[in-house]
């Protein structure tokens, strides 16, 4: 049995398919638009999945859209109603989208899905998240915590997730809500609402919490047991154009910094203290999740998910056993989500436990050797080929040298971060890397953390955590031992100088607070990458590298061999291994942008 799951029309818009409860294949619609966050209908995302899945419309048994148009509809008339007159700009610029488009889900589906006949369901959006979080994961039985912006009415819920079965305890309404209390701050410290959230976590640990009591004495009513209320008075997210207001702005002292100017230590403490706040109200969440249920498990999902520090210490409180989030906890695991709970709670199937069903997220799709052969023959790109194990060593050297080197290998993976398919490599033990590879390769802030690789059976030895984290969903100290003795100079560094200090042996991946976002890797979920950072090991002794997403700032992640060459000319990349070909950019010719390359060649 053939399930498509949909999401759309807000941001990340995707689509999954499910196969006899298997997830076959996943995908963003951004990665083959180009369209960062792309939330138009995802047609070349659905097209990848049924092609990945060898169908046709007519052989899927089950659509389903991972929330219900009418219900969040019904939530934004109420909204501009309550708040009328002075949201009536944010109804105009509203209404035409609604109008033409997302009130007519379920014939758009039938349009773009051509010859399918079957039925088009639709879930509610934190159901589809719940489903996105417990669904895939080991556990037979667990407490689900969802939060994000806003779904239909939906901002924060407690799930019981038990055998194939997904029921809501509790949840909190719009506009009472995490996410919007943090996409506020996004955008009042001059970063883009939907996409510049982890920015702010990056800036965090560069601040101090002075703002926390304000944020707790006028912005939040935060109880013991997690629920929370907004003081709406500052905020005009709800039916406005803007997530502040001027009241927002005299509370703490001025206007939302402008986009792209100078960040300030009042933006590193904002950050900060929003940041322990979140923090605060998720550990509430959790300790509230447990007493409810019991479980002694936890399943995260939702865009606050995504928040891998305040995962990492609901983790180390050790209220649950063990922590699963899935990878994809935006709109896009949506898609995913919806699909399995019809698999699982509207077709009634039984689900078993135990394993991991989300296949290291390596759900997107893949090119072969002889694909990526003819790309490069037919545009004349210069490479030698490499097989295994040569093009781990030679790769491995290259990167300890202080290379940087593009990774493009097997399927690529579904959610925002990049796990070892399409990525950009670095050697963790230089103290240049991290600069080299924001304002070389990436073209962005200097104060932007990087993630380590390590080896799974490594990790305990670099940082302080005893479990897997193959998804970069939780963040851990590197360990004392690891760490370097700082100068009494060094200690009284303040903002952003903090970044010029070497703090471990491993500096390119250790952050001002010490703390590290961690992927650790398994030969199981992806051998070549695998293989890749044991032979770096054997080289240098340390199984630890640096790993960025392959884009450079405002792009999606590369999807195709054209996507990764691309990057890898417009930037200061050293090599790029696509596949087992091996470029050295002193080798390619000369870049021309105004080339359509696209038009000259197409993968079958």
């Amino acid at each position: 049995m053939n399930i498509l799951g949909i999401s759309a029309f807000y941001h990340d818009s995707a689509a999954c398919l499910v196969r006899d409860g298997d997830i076959l294949a996943a995908a963003q619609e951004e990665r083959f638009s180009r369209r960062k966050h792309d939330f138009r209908f995802p047609e070349q995302a659905i097209a990848y999945c049924l092609k990945e899945g060898g169908l046709t419309p007519e052989h899927l048994d089950y659509v389903v859209f991972y929330d219900k148009p009418f219900l969040k509809f019904e939530r934004i008339l109420e909204t501009y109603l309550q708040y009328a007159p002075s949201g009536f700009a944010s109804f105009i610029k509203a209404m035409p989208l609604w109008v033409k488009q997302k009130l007519w889900t379920r014939s758009n589906i039938h349009d773009a899905l051509e010859g399918y006949e079957g039925p088009v369901l639709f879930s509610k959006h934190h159901v589809s998240h719940a489903a996105s979080a417990f669904y895939p994961s080991p556990f037979d039985r667990a407490a689900i915590i969802t939060a994000d912006g806003v779904g239909e009415w939906t901002t924060t819920s407690i799930c019981m997730g038990e055998g194939n079965r997904v029921r809501l305890i509790r949840d909190i309404h719009f506009p009472h809500s995490l996410g919007m209390l943090y996409s506020a701050f996004t955008y009042y410290t001059g970063f883009k609402v939907n996409s510049g959230e982890y920015k702010i976590m990056g800036l965090a640990p560069y601040g101090e919490p002075k703002y926390v009591r304000t944020i707790l004495e006028h912005l939040i009513d935060l109880r013991e047991d997690g629920s929370f209320r907004l003081n709406m008075d500052y905020f005009s997210f709800a039916a406005g154009l803007t997530m502040t207001n001027r009241r927002f702005d005299r509370l703490f002292g001025g206007p939302p910094r402008k986009p792209e100017s100078l960040l300030t230590q009042k933006e590193m403490d904002l950050a900060r203290s929003v940041q322990d706040v979140t923090e605060l109200a998720m550990l509430r969440i959790a300790r509230h999740a447990k007493k409810e249920t019991g479980a002694r498990h936890l399943c995260l999902a939702g865009g606050v998910a995504l928040n891998c520090v305040a995962n990492g210490k609901i983790l180390r409180e050790r209220l649950f056993d063990d922590v699963w989030m899935q990878p994809a906890s935006g709109d896009a695991g949506g898609a995913l989500g919806a699909a399995l709970a019809v698999w699982h709670d509207y077709l009634d199937n039984p689900r078993t436990a135990g394993a991991d069903r989300q296949h290291g997220s390596y759900l997107g799709p893949s090119y072969s050797h002889s694909e990526l052969e003819r790309f490069l023959r037919a545009h004349g790109i210069p490479h030698r080929r490499l097989e295994k194990p040569d093009l781990y060593a030679t790769v491995a050297r290259l990167i300890a040298e202080e290379n940087v080197v593009g990774w493009f290998q097997g399927r690529m993976e579904f959610g925002p971060r990049a796990l070892g398919s399409r990525s950009i490599l670095g050697d963790a033990r230089s103290p240049e890397m991290q600069k080299k590879m924001n304002l070389k390769i990436k073209y962005r802030e200097s104060f932007r953390p990087f993630a380590p690789s390590v080896l799974g059976e490594a990790v305990s030895d670099y940082f302080e955590i005893d479990r897997p984290s193959p998804y970069m969903m939780l963040v851990a100290d590197v360990t004392a031992g690891r760490r370097r003795k700082m100068s009494e100079e060094e200690t009284r560094r303040f903002g952003i100088e903090k970044l010029n200090a070497v703090r471990s042996d491993i500096p390119a991946v250790t952050h001002v607070d010490y703390s590290a976002r961690i992927q650790t890797v398994h030969a199981e979920t992806h051998p070549d990458y695998y293989g890749l950072i044991k032979a770096f090991h054997g080289i240098t002794g340390c199984p630890v590298i640096v790993n960025t997403s392959f884009n450079v700032r405002g792009e999606p992640i590369v999807n195709t061999p054209m996507d990764a060459y691309k990057c890898f000319m417009r930037t200061e990349m050293d090599y790029l291994a696509l596949g087992p070909y091996l470029l050295d950019k002193k080798e390619q010719p000369a870049w021309n942008d105004d080339i359509d390359w696209r038009e000259t060649f197409e993968l079958d």
